[in-house]
């Protein structure tokens, strides 16, 4: 009997590991979004985000880039904000962090992050971090200069 599941559970996990279904990457690693408006239209019910983004320090010394942020659940619940930059305040310049508070549809379970970077000066952002009231704590690992006029981040909702 031990033998038998031993034997049943070497052949699921290899199943797991070498099913061609599924491809993981592990730390996951941003992508360019092709196609992507983000909703404008803010829900009745608002909630508190803060959302802490650290500029590497291996990014140009500051940027006047647009830089737009948006992040939700896999219920369709959205925060947009169309510009967080403000180049006259010193955001975003190398080996910074930018705390920003933010209301917005209340999100469960937050799993996805875009941003978008509109400009030529260039920025690399390390990782941006949200927490708010009904959702937990996500990191997002960026370390890596963004790609200008398209919106580039992750999406590990299921489904």
């Amino acid at each position: 009997m031990v033998k038998l599941l031993s034997y049943l559970l070497i052949f699921v996990f290899f199943s797991i590991i070498f099913s061609p279904a599924r491809s993981f990457s592990f730390p996951p690693q941003p992508h360019v979004l092709k196609s992507f408006n983000p909703k404008i239209i803010q829900a009745a019910k608002s909630c508190p985000y803060t959302v802490t983004i650290k500029t590497s320090c291996s990014s140009s010394s500051y940027t006047r880039d647009k830089i737009s942020l948006a992040f939700g659940d896999s219920y369709g619940n959205e925060v947009y904000v169309k510009r967080l930059d403000d180049p006259s305040s010193g955001t975003f310049e190398r080996c910074s962090t930018d705390t920003f508070q933010i209301n917005g549809p209340c999100a469960y379970d937050i799993c996805y992050l875009y941003l978008l970077r509109s400009g030529s000066d260039g920025w690399k952002p390390e990782s941006v971090k949200i927490y708010g009231r009904y959702t937990k704590t996500v990191n997002f690992y960026y370390n890596t200069f963004l790609p200008n006029g398209v919106w580039y981040g992750f999406n590990l909702c299921s489904g």
